[in-house]
């Protein structure tokens, strides 16, 4: 089983200006309960289907399998997904040793700007640019699965 690590930060200034790639992502929940979210994912012109298990008490950490599917495989799927939907630019900037992968949200969740770091282990250090803000790694509003039934317009 795969273990995913990241911390989630909200974003404070200019980010772009060090992008080195974009790509839209529209995504949503074939299940969206903590114990085991399945996802879909339309990410640039591929499809993904992920499943991620229930966070560590820090949730930082949990359990994540994804695998790539036809993007029209992906489309069809998206149709029959809970209400809701989450569609974001994600950008790429590498900070250090690392690359934060830092989304800007559209539609109900517009404003909303988060980066987050995937890490080795839960207490790896990393560089912090200049535009990463409050960290919000456990706070389950900025889980997609939460944004999707409580979007950030309603906050």
């Amino acid at each position: 089983m795969s273990q995913e690590i990241e911390r989630k930060f909200l974003v404070k200034g200019d980010f772009k200006k060090d992008a080195f790639k974009e790509t839209r992502i529209i995504q949503g929940y074939l299940s969206s309960v903590p114990e085991r979210t399945v996802r879909v994912r339309v990410k640039g012109d591929k499809g993904f289907l992920t499943i991620k298990g229930i966070g560590d008490e820090s949730g930082a950490s949990r359990f994540e399998w994804e695998k790539e599917i036809p993007a029209d495989e992906a489309n069809d799927l998206l149709k029959i997904c809970e209400p809701g939907v989450i569609d974001k630019t994600r950008y790429l900037v590498k900070a250090g040793q690392h690359t934060f992968e830092v989304d800007e949200f559209y539609g109900d969740n517009d404003g909303l700007t988060v980066a987050e770091v995937e890490l080795d282990s839960v207490d790896q250090k990393f560089e912090k640019p200049d535009w990463l803000g409050e960290e919000v790694t456990g706070d389950a509003r900025y889980f997609n699965s939460m944004l999707m039934k409580n979007p950030y317009k309603n906050w």
